[in-house]
């Protein structure tokens, strides 16, 4: 008995240890800092401002907008999940990293569970991610979005799950990708079509019936948006952040719950090959 909660704790102690190791290398790692700055501000101060006068429609002679919201606050939480999103991918790096180096071949070596090796890294990147998510959520009363203790609450379990997620995708992939270089090229080619297709920067109007939304939109583009399950986890957190929701605010946490546990269960099998 003994022996076993001594195994179990040793498999803790070192899932900790990667996990700090995971989070002091992002945390001065002075470019993803500016990124998870500029990104922001970049999103909100100058897109959010700057499209903020034409977010809307005119009706019978009068000027009112697509949704009950400005632009900047319809925008922030995609920024929120945006700035989440390139980090959970981004910080899978960092496997690539350990292999190239021989690190990671080190650790495997070790009386440590390769499970626990990839859940350490996970858990690393999520939280980095949270916290460049909270970057955004500190100007919120800049964007005109009033937040109370229990938004934030849900908003920061919202980032977590979605965090938890992303990184095990952005782990799938670096697991296939043999070079830092074309890691780059190549998640940036999943995280913009990502982004861009998942009602981030434009409502699909949620009065309308989805044959009206067809003639709105084209019909490929409404298919990508709807199958993309980054849609809902937006929608979730705008229900949080804004109290809009363009789609059941229940269906949003399953997809996001569906998500993380299908990404990691990818994440354990693709750890395998490594």
């Amino acid at each position: 008995m003994k022996e076993t909660t001594s195994a179990i704790f040793g498999q803790m102690y070192g899932v900790y240890a990667i996990w700090l190791r995971e989070v002091t290398r992002a945390l001065r790692d002075t470019g993803q800092l500016i990124g998870g700055v500029s990104r922001p501000l970049l999103w909100v101060v100058i897109l959010g401002i700057g499209l903020n006068p034409y977010f809307r429609g005119e009706v019978y002679g009068e000027v009112r907008f697509v949704v009950p919201y400005t632009y900047l606050q319809f925008i922030f939480p995609a920024v929120v999940v945006l700035n989440i999103l390139y980090t959970s991918i981004q910080s899978a790096v960092s496997l690539i990293w350990d292999r190239e180096f021989g690190f990671l071949r080190e650790v495997l070596v070790s009386p440590m569970a390769r499970n626990m090796v990839l859940l350490g890294k996970i858990l690393g990147g999520a939280t980095t991610a949270v916290v460049h998510g909270c970057m955004v959520l500190a100007l919120a009363r800049f964007a005109g979005v009033a937040l109370t203790w229990v938004d934030v609450f849900q908003a920061l379990m919202l980032m977590f799950v979605l965090a938890f997620g992303l990184t095990s995708f952005g782990i799938v992939l670096a697991v296939h990708v043999r070079g830092f270089e074309s890691f780059g090229v190549f998640s940036n080619a999943v995280i913009l079509p990502l982004y861009f297709t998942a009602s981030s920067i434009f409502p699909l109007d949620p009065a309308l019936t989805r044959a009206q939304m067809l003639v709105a939109y084209p019909e490929w583009l409404v298919l990508i948006v709807e199958l993309n399950p980054l849609t809902y986890a937006i929608d979730a957190m705008r229900g949080i952040l804004i109290d809009f929701n363009q789609f059941d605010p229940v269906l949003g946490l399953q997809v996001v719950g569906i998500m993380m546990v299908s990404l990691f269960a990818l994440a354990l099998l693709a750890f395998r090959k490594v």
